[in-house]
């Protein structure tokens, strides 16, 4: 599976809870999460999305680090069954 089958994938579920996933890009700030996830009720999430068994570079974990500090949830999912489990969450379903 590749990283951008699993960033479709997250798209698409998001899209179907009525929130959006927008692709997110910083120009000048390398290393920010893939996606920002808007859902309603005013919540916001970060996601770096990983090929199975990626993880993030250095540079990656420090803006995830920043982001967080700030208090913005960041994840990082890795695989449909992660997406699943996001969304489960995020509609308030037990894990």
């Amino acid at each position: 599976m590749r990283e951008r089958d699993i960033e479709g994938y997250l798209r698409d579920q998001v899209k179907k809870i009525k929130g959006i996933a927008y692709k997110f890009e910083s120009p000048g700030n390398s290393g920010v999460p893939d996606r920002m996830v808007l859902l309603p009720g005013g919540r916001v999430y970060f996601v770096e999305l990983k090929a199975p068994g990626k993880k993030s570079r250095p540079l990656q974990i420090a803006q995830q680090r920043k982001i967080a500090n700030l208090g913005f949830p960041v994840l990082e999912i890795d695989s449909k069954q992660g997406v699943d489990q996001f969304i489960q969450f995020a509609r308030g379903e037990s894990l």
